[in-house]
């Protein structure tokens, strides 16, 4: 007898189709066979059906029986199929009906006892059930969770293979699991507050300008100047992400099997800081079937390299395309994903080998050509793409010894959300929300020049040999200063702090 169900394979951070059909009483040895390009994992799940079906009291298939994956030619990864070839082997033998099994999408690991354990790709196989316009979908219950996020669909935690089965049977009913989610807007890490950094004032003035406009940000300074300190109190002043913000990075999450970003709720952003040791594909994803990376990790979130020239150059240099575009598109045998990558990118350096090029208190050990080669390790591409570029000098010990207290993240974070309340309704009719994206074609537009501030630009462009592409980003960045200030136009004021922002572009020494 033929049955058959719906389920799905991930490719990326998306959800493929994948129909898993068996077909009983054929001729031969009573045994199970599993096609349709299966991965080790999947092949092991007959043994996982085999005692979940024993233990949970059904009758084992007595005929040869051959369940196909299809389609055949994509290849089949993960422990998700467990579920849908078990209920499929129950109808094929008549011990489930066949009436509900086609209208929902189902997907679920098995363990010995038949209990339902978490699988990756939750919520994507909810957005594929919509777009197939399936009634539904059955998973676990801490995949259903996730899932639930999806709207105009119903879907259903099970928590074991009997469930299931009454379910389907129509022995028993299930409610449809809600959306739940944590919307406060409290910070989630009290530990990390902007009144805790002392001094500063241009680093933190230059962190606030990166973070309303959605600009990358550099910062050079010497050892325990508050570098890594004010990079890692960013996502207390970004705002909460929107509802499709979330489920953006609820979805890459979930395709890496992490489930512990969603009790964070609408509190944060992810903020990834990756280990120079980091490899091509730990950075911008990859492997034998593409998965995310750390720069997808981030997407709607922050990038942080800490100690940027310790990073090794072609790690560095496959960050162009998704710091200008917003996304990465990776290339293998097993197919061609384009993964969302639109982070903020914030990174840390010393200004040379030893730290102390330029202060005035300890004195610099370097040669001229050590300090040219610690600094071509970032290249003049990479430094075209960050809009910020940042001196953060040591402390004095007076400053340090001072226990007043600084402005706080929330007041920062006030004034940020105001500023991107109004890059929202300028980009309303776009899909980006911040300056730092704004295409080509708007810069005309939105980032209009008086023909005295076009001389001081074209003076700033020439003295410091700039790029096309930094033109434009000095652009971007004058239009968010002067968002901060409530004008529509941008000034003067705002186009040369936006300049000085620049001037470490081709600075040696």
């Amino acid at each position: 007898m033929l049955s058959s169900t719906n389920s799905a394979t991930l490719l990326g951070v998306s959800a493929l189709p994948v129909a898993v059909e068996a077909n009983s009483g054929e001729r031969g040895d009573p045994r199970v066979v599993l096609v349709g390009l299966p991965d080790a994992t999947v092949k092991e799940s007959l043994d996982r059906v085999h005692s979940s079906l024993s233990n949970g009291g059904f009758s084992l298939p007595r005929t040869r029986i051959t369940v196909n994956l299809a389609p055949a030619d994509l290849r089949k990864e993960g422990s998700a199929f467990d579920l849908p070839v078990a209920l499929c082997l129950l109808a094929s033998t008549k011990q489930l009906g066949h009436d509900l099994l086609k209208e929902f999408l189902i997907a679920g690991e098995l363990g010995l006892s038949g209990e339902l354990r978490y699988v990756r790709g939750g919520l994507s196989m909810a957005v594929l059930a919509k777009q197939q316009k399936r009634r539904g979908v059955i998973l676990p219950v801490a995949s259903a969770k996730e899932a639930s996020l999806v709207d105009g669909i119903e879907v259903y935690g099970v928590d074991n293979l009997s469930q299931v089965v009454d379910f389907l049977n129509q022995k028993v009913s299930l409610d449809a699991i809600r959306p739940s989610i944590n919307s406060s807007n409290i910070d989630k890490d009290p530990l990390y507050d902007f009144n805790e950094v002392k001094g500063q004032p241009k680093l933190r003035r230059a962190v606030e300008v990166a973070v309303c406009g959605g600009h990358n940000l550099l910062i050079i300074g010497p050892p325990g100047s508050g570098k890594s300190m004010v990079s890692k109190r960013i996502p207390t002043i970004l705002p909460s992400p929107s509802m499709d913000e979330y489920i953006e990075i609820i979805k890459i999450y979930s395709s890496t099997g992490d489930a512990s970003y969603m009790a964070n709720g609408l509190n944060s952003r992810p903020f990834r800081a990756p280990h120079h040791t980091i490899s091509d594909v730990g950075l911008i994803g990859g492997g034998t079937i593409p998965g995310a990376g750390e720069i997808s990790l981030a997407h709607n979130g922050v990038l942080f390299l800490d100690e940027l020239p310790e990073f090794k150059r072609s790690v560095l240099e496959v960050l162009r395309q998704p710091l200008e575009d917003g996304e990465v598109t990776i290339s293998r045998s097993a197919g061609k994903v384009t993964l969302p990558s639109r982070f903020m990118f914030v990174a840390s350096m010393n200004p040379c080998p030893c730290g102390y090029l330029g202060d005035p208190k300890n004195s610099c050990r370097c040669s001229i050509p050590q300090i040219q080669k610690y600094r071509s390790k970032i290249s003049g591409p990479l430094l075209d793409r960050i809009d910020l570029h940042v001196e953060a000098p040591a402390l004095a010990v007076t400053e340090l010894q001072n226990f007043k207290k600084s402005e706080s993240s929330e007041v920062i974070r006030r004034r940020v959300e105001v500023c991107r309340e109004i890059q929202r309704e300028r980009f309303s009719k776009l899909k980006i929300k911040t300056n730092a994206f704004m295409p080509d074609s708007w810069i005309e537009k939105a980032c209009f020049l008086s023909d005295e501030n076009k001389q001081v630009l074209v003076h700033a462009m020439n003295q410091l040999s700039l790029s096309a592409r930094a033109y434009t980003r000095i652009l971007k960045v004058s239009r968010t200063i002067a968002d901060m200030c409530n004008s529509v136009n941008i000034e003067r004021n705002h186009l040369l702090e936006a300049i000085q922002y620049r001037n470490l572009d081709r600075k040696i020494i």
